[in-house]
């Protein structure tokens, strides 16, 4: 019997460990689709590149409206019910997109991607501190590492996926003929309501498949977590019981902070590389493939991480490190200006310094989320809360980038990442140690 516990409790820790990695696969397959709806859309509906930057705005902004309404849902309703009710709301998001393409209306649009923000906020809510919690805090980065692999192969696949569901071999004429002001109204809105209503089969099908993933969740085998029980047993060991709220946590505050600059750098190395690389004379059916290489280059990241962290390298010194080569290549998106063949793709240097980007992007959102959350005891799951509020730097900067594209270039929009890594730089060396605002 007493051989039978530990065996059994192993096989729910990897069942467990399987649904959370399928959790983040869905996660990324719904969050990255963005850098293929923003062309599409900015095309479809007739949009500035800064208006067309609110798909990032609408979906991300929820994370940080939703956080702690989340934290709170998950708290009365429990873990595995609020991952439900988050799934149910992500296929709404879905759903709704067939009366927004049916109208051709963008705010329509802008509603459903909320939606979906807003059931990805609860998921995310949910799952980080599952992943966590669910094992040994110095290997905290190697689970969030195998979790962002699932994540990136979804991000890698789910543009692609979803350009071949949308767009036909001749839709480069097809795009030129309606920005060239060549036809008459008539004609270009037949053609713009043909164009935008390709997205809703596409979206049935993801809204079903979301709504029984939900349901399938709820009734799994994935344990109810007590993140208040939890953190009882670490207040034993934990020097901050002195502290009164989440404000006590210097260390929390600048890692959630850390968090908005870091995914902030992530989407727009990512949901803006199409539109980049289109401005360069590239056309969207050759473009479509670099955010898969972007995710390429995270997925290359991720598996060093589970490989090296934290048996060759710790988890401080590897952020340290990737917020550095973060900065560099940085520098690399603004000043590098030469043509180059790599991958079959003849294109500017820069583009592919965007690529590159992906690379360091990868641990160093595993690295800020153990450091911000350790020792916060009762305080965990209002801590977990704020660190998805950080989430909303996805939707901030894509629209302080593409206000600098629309007023100067679209490669002098890059310059915002420099200033986001020199403080992520800073929050490696420094912020991740300061305990106390004195």
């Amino acid at each position: 019997m007493g051989n039978n516990q530990p065996s059994a409790r192993k096989k729910t820790y990897y069942i467990s460990l399987a649904i959370l990695a399928g959790m983040f696969f869905i996660f990324g397959f719904v969050s990255w689709v963005n850098s293929i709806l923003i062309p599409y859309f900015r095309i479809s509906c007739e949009l500035t590149h800064f208006e067309s930057y609110f798909v990032a705005f609408a979906f991300y902004i929820a994370y940080f409206v939703m956080a702690i309404p989340s934290g709170i849902l998950l708290k009365k309703a429990g873990f595995k019910k609020g991952i439900m009710y988050g799934f149910m709301l992500t296929a709404l998001g879905a759903f709704i997109f067939v009366p927004a393409a049916l109208a051709r209306q963008f705010e329509i649009f802008l509603i459903g991607l909320f939606s979906i923000g807003t059931g990805l906020a609860i998921l995310q809510t949910a799952a980080n501190p599952y992943v966590t919690i669910i094992g040994p805090i110095d290997s905290a980065a190697r689970r969030i590492s195998i979790m962002g692999i699932c994540n990136k192969v979804a991000g890698i696949i789910s543009p692609l996926i979803f350009a071949a569901l949308i767009l036909k071999a001749n839709d480069s004429e097809l795009f030129a003929l309606i920005e060239s002001g060549a036809l008459d109204e008539a004609t270009k809105n037949a053609m713009l309501n043909e164009l935008i209503q390709r997205v809703i089969i596409p979206y049935i099908i993801l809204g079903i498949i979301l709504l029984l993933t939900g349901i399938g969740i709820r009734y799994s085998v994935l344990p109810e977590i007590n993140t208040d029980e939890q953190n009882a047993t670490d207040e034993q060991d934990n020097k901050h019981t002195d502290k009164k709220s989440i404000l006590d946590f210097p260390y929390l505050i600048l890692g959630a902070l850390a968090i908005f600059f870091h995914v902030g750098t992530q989407v727009i190395a990512i949901d803006t590389i199409i539109n980049y690389a289109n401005s360069m004379g590239m056309d969207l059916l050759e473009a479509k493939v670099f955010p898969s290489y972007t995710l390429g280059c995270t997925m290359i990241g991720y598996i060093l991480g589970i490989i090296l962290i934290p048996k060759y390298i710790s988890q401080k010194n590897a952020l340290i490190g990737c917020t550095l080569l973060g900065l560099a290549l940085s520098f690399g998106v603004v000043w590098a200006d030469f043509d180059m063949t790599l991958f079959g793709h003849q294109a500017n240097a820069s583009i592919f310094f965007l690529n590159a980007l992906g690379f360091p992007n990868a641990l160093i959102y595993a690295g800020i989320w153990p450091l911000s959350i350790h020792g916060l005891g009762k305080f965990t799951k209002t801590g977990s809360s704020l660190l998805i509020m950080g989430l909303c730097g996805n939707a901030i900067l894509p629209l302080v980038y593409g206000h600098f594209a629309d007023q100067y270039s679209l490669r002098i929009g890059y310059w915002v990442l420099i200033p986001c890594f020199i403080y992520l730089v800073f929050f490696a060396i420094k912020g991740h140690k300061i305990n106390s605002w004195r």
